[in-house]
This record gives C-alpha cells, structure tokens and sequence, in this order.
C-alpha cells in the first residue's frame, strides 16, 4: 500500500482510506459482523486511515470500531474523528457545537468508546456559526498538548476559515466531499488547502452510491440519507445514471469497474488528495482496493472529461436547509 503524508505537517496514512459512517445506518441496515469484517479486511490489505464521527449512529460506529480494533496494535492505523454534531433521541440534527468545551467533552465520550487514549485527526464536522473557529482549533490545539489528539482536521469549511483555523495551529487536512461529480473544491479550496500544505481527505468519491455502478432508479428506504439527497430525487436520478453509464462505457474498455474509475479519478489528482471510501462489506473494500492498480492516463482523463464534465450532475448534493449551512458553499 503506497502511503501519502496528511499534508506538510500530519501522518504517513494509506493512498486511500476507509470510510465507516454506512456502518451505523445512514444508508439504511448495515450488518455488524460484516462491517468488522470489511474493518479487518481493510486493515489486512493496508489501508491505515479508518474515519469516523462522534455522531455516527449516536456513539455506534466508535463502539463498532473499539470492537473491530481490540487486537490491532494502536499504531497500526490512524483515527481520523469528527465531532460537534448535535442529535436528539429521534435522530434528529440540531446543529453543531464547537465550544472549547464542548471540544473537550465530545473528546472525553470518544476516547472511551473507542478504548483508545487518543485520536490521531480530530475535526469539527461543521463550522459552528456562532463560535469562531479560532475558539475551536484553539481547545483542539490544547488537547494535542495535553497528548489527547495528534492532529487538527476541518471539515466542509471555505478558504477564509481555513486560513483563520491554520494561524492558529497548523491543519492536516481538510475532509470534503469531492468526485468526478463534484468539483466545488477545484474553483478555489483547494488551491488554498495546497498553498497552506493541507491535503484533502475526499468523501463522496462515489457520491453515496451512485457512482458504484449498481445503484438504481429505485426509491431509498426510510433511514436512507438518499431518500431525501437531491441528486436522488425524480428528475434528477435519471439524468445522474445516464453519466454513470457513460463512466461504464469507459470502465468497460479498461476491463474495469465503475466504483474503480470514479475512485482512480479522484486519486489521480494529486498525491495530496486521500480518496476515503465508504464501505459495509468486505467486497465493497475489495473493489475500492482495485482502483488503486488502475492507471489512468491523460487520454483517459480527457474522455472522462468529456463524458461527464464539471457541474453535469443534476441536483445539489445535500438537500437545501444542509447546503445553507455549509462554510464551503459560502
């Protein structure tokens, strides 16, 4: 497994990493026993950085985690950890907290869920509007003195709060979502993320599953976040799928699979760029494995272009309320 460094100053982790939020439910059921099993699976092939949240499942993807790693050596891989979201017994969101001391309490329920004595990333999944981030980064910056947190990660924020957050204490990365269908960051964030030495942990690389190459025009179940993405949505699903079947034309020629090429695009990027792969099961991470021997070359990369070029994806990627509180969409 080739290893990249998280940025001027973060860690050695794995070309690409393993996404573990569709374990705990936002994509309807997921199975225990097969998602330590594709935990493990990950693990055994090389891949280094596993990233969760806080808030995924209300605690359950942490304590799925602790189980799937109590016989793994701590310095085997790299905890990359979101906090900050704020839930209600139903499910439901209500907002972000990032006050130093919520910083600090989110952190103290996160090392113990997951058995560890410290996080290796730590982020707020959200800017919060009402704290600066200066406040934020500051209580993770004291966190990583006190031994607590080895790096400071952002999430889904824009270039003035990245650079605000950055003079306070130097960023790994920044975790945004970023495939062949969305490609916000290439106007301006990620030229600040490569001035500033950042790297770019991409989620989304297959756009929740559409880019798998076996989704289809089916309703999501309820508890599916894609039953209400707008990219999912009547009118929209349609034309998204007629672009997926463009990119299996090209994946078909390259003896390939869709899942492959979306995620060999986004690798193809940059060595600063960390595709991190949502998986449930152990073949999921065997695919997503497979993209990392697919060479793209600059042919191929123009007739992926020209399948599917920049903003051709048909409805936004979060549903309205969401993108009106992302920092990165201001």
């Amino acid at each position: 497994m080739k290893l990249h460094q998280l940025g001027k100053t973060g860690p050695k982790v794995s070309a690409i990493g393993l996404g573990c939020m569709g374990m705990s439910g936002s994509y309807g059921a997921s199975d225990r026993s097969q998602a330590i099993d594709a935990i493990h699976q990950a693990l055994d092939a090389g891949i280094t950085l596993l990233d969760t949240g806080d808030f995924y499942g209300m605690g359950h993807n942490e304590r799925l985690l602790a189980e799937a790693l109590k016989d793994r050596p701590r310095d085997s891989y790299q905890l990359s950890v979101k906090f900050g979201a704020l839930r209600g017994p139903d499910g439901s969101w209500l907002g972000f907290d990032g006050r130093p001391e919520a910083v600090k309490s989110s952190l103290a329920y996160t090392l113990d869920r997951l058995g560890t004595d410290h996080v290796d990333v730590y982020r707020p999944g959200r800017l919060d509007p009402n704290v600066p981030i200066e406040e934020t980064v500051g209580a993770i910056k004291e966190m990583i003195e006190a031994g607590y947190v080895r790096y400071v990660g952002l999430s889904e924020v824009g270039s003035e709060t990245i650079r605000r957050a950055a003079a306070v204490h130097p960023v790994a990365d920044l975790q945004i979502e970023y495939s062949v269908i969305t490609r916000g960051i290439e106007d301006d964030i990620l030229a600040t993320c490569r001035e500033l030495g950042i790297a770019i942990t991409a989620y989304g690389v297959l756009s929740r599953g559409l880019l798998s190459g076996y989704y289809g025009k089916e309703p999501s179940k309820q508890g599916d976040f894609r039953s209400h993405s707008p990219r999912f949505q009547e009118g929209n699903v349609e034309a998204n799928l007629a672009l997926v079947e463009k990119l299996r034309t090209i994946a078909d020629a390259k003896g390939a699979t869709v899942a492959q090429i979306a995620i060999a695009w986004v690798l193809s990027r940059g060595d600063d760029i960390v595709p991190v792969i949502g998986a449930r099961r152990p073949d999921h991470v065997t695919g997503a494995l497979g993209s990392l021997d697919l060479k793209l070359d600059r042919t191929d990369l123009d007739t992926i272009e020209q399948a599917v070029p920049k903003g051709a994806a048909q409805g936004d990627r979060y549903p309205t309320p969401l993108m009106a509180s992302l920092d990165s969409e201001r």
